[in-house]
């Protein structure tokens, strides 16, 4: 059986889970975990009714965060002696048909993390719709950031589609629940010295898909207030040690859909 895992985290996605799960299978030998994040929606049931060996459920009995959804899915890999793992949103914002040029870029250049990027040019086709512009200013600032201080040299701090070599995970001080999980991993990420590379994948918004961030981070300057933060705490910590271990997990609290 093949060592690849994709990883898709789930908080009420049922109207498109199921089409993002069958084009992933149609696409790659991967075996599939959707991390469902405390949806009320039937997004469990959607991979219930799958009924695919490949294909299986980890679900939290309330809303986590995007971050611990990730986090469970590394610690899957991890524990399972994956070697490979991608990551992809369920909402079709990512589209899966990038996944076996992922797995394949990230074999051929012997790098970390292969980080899907929404800006770098030239953009593949399939994009659609505008980017949000608050989005948009709020990225390139955050991704200045990271670059100033890690010299990664990204383009885009926040893409969730990525492929990683799961080995080079371990030992990563992750602890964030929330969307500014990506910065904490870009931290943890220069601390350990992983390669990065970039790779253009096409943008697609759209009405019916845009994503909303929950309660006060839909404000723009929370959201900023709030990636700052976690920034600046999780590039404190990089810097000043890393030799220490993390703190222990909390009791996960997480059942198999089922």
């Amino acid at each position: 059986m093949t060592r690849d895992l994709v990883v898709i985290p789930v908080y009420n996605e049922s109207r498109t889970l199921r089409q993002v799960i069958e084009a992933t299978l149609g696409l790659t030998r991967a075996r599939v975990l959707v991390v469902d994040d405390g949806s009320t929606d039937g997004s469990a049931e959607v991979v219930e009714a799958l009924s695919s060996p490949r294909v299986e459920c980890l679900r939290h009995p309330k809303n986590l965060g995007y971050g611990r959804a990730l986090r469970d899915g590394f610690r899957v890999a991890l524990e399972r002696g994956d070697r490979f793992l991608v990551t992809l949103d369920a909402d079709t914002q990512h589209e899966p048909a990038w996944i076996p040029r992922f797995l394949q870029r990230i074999r051929a250049a012997g790098v970390d993390v292969l980080s899907g990027s929404r800006y770098l040019e030239p953009l593949p086709a399939g994009s659609r719709g505008t980017i949000p512009p608050e989005r948009l200013a709020i990225n390139r600032e955050i991704t200045q950031r990271v670059n100033a201080v890690t010299g990664f040299g990204i383009t885009d701090a926040f893409c969730g589609f990525k492929a990683y070599r799961v080995e080079a995970l371990r030992g990563l001080h992750l602890t964030e629940d929330g969307y500014a999980f990506p910065l904490e991993f870009w931290a943890e990420a220069w601390r350990k010295g992983l390669e990065v590379l970039e790779e253009p994948v096409p943008p697609v918004y759209s009405h019916t898909f845009e994503r909303r961030f929950p309660g006060p981070l839909d404000d723009p300057e929370v959201r900023r207030a709030y990636y700052l933060k976690v920034w600046e705490r999780s590039i404190r910590r990089a810097g000043a040690s890393g030799c220490c271990p993390p703190p222990p997990e909390p009791d996960r609290g997480e059942a198999a859909c089922r």
